[in-house]
């Protein structure tokens, strides 16, 4: 009987750390067939926009109050991650994780002002945010649902 008690206390223990090891933010999603947010422009082709399911690694997120993320790509780049209808956001500490989202990615040229905007969310200088004097061309994503590994 002791056996029994141990062998369901450890197959629980297990249930329970495995659970606590990925948090969900927004839509309930899962990381079934997600593809690496480098093969994202690859995949897109010449669209404007296409429903995906992206895996990557957070390289920033917005300190004010984790109202986007930036994942990054293989050239270097970054893709800023927003989250659909500002329904939900993600803890402010999570760069280097693995994230997992699900949405639209997008191709779109973003205005100085949002620039301006993301770089003062991201605790950049006044004299860093004024140097933003040029429109950029980025790949986005507005994500229904998100998971932290």
């Amino acid at each position: 009987m002791k056996k029994i008690f141990t062998f369901i206390f450890s197959v629980l223990s297990v249930y329970a750390v495995q659970a606590q090891t990925a948090a969900h933010f927004g839509k309930d999603i899962n990381d079934k067939k997600a593809i690496e947010a480098s093969a994202l422009p690859k995949k897109m082709g010449t669209a404007e926009a296409m429903p995906a399911k992206v895996t990557g690694t957070v390289e920033s997120v917005c300190q004010v109050k984790g109202c986007w993320m930036k994942v990054k790509m293989d050239n270097g780049e970054t893709m800023r991650v927003m989250f659909k209808d500002y329904a939900f956001f993600v803890p402010k500490d999570i760069a280097g994780k693995t994230v997992v989202f699900e949405g639209e990615a997008q191709k779109k040229t973003v205005p100085v002002e949002h620039l301006q905007h993301y770089a003062l969310d991201a605790g950049k200088s006044k004299e860093e945010v004024a140097k933003i004097t040029e429109p950029k061309e980025e790949l986005t994503f507005i994500a229904d649902g998100v998971i932290v590994k």
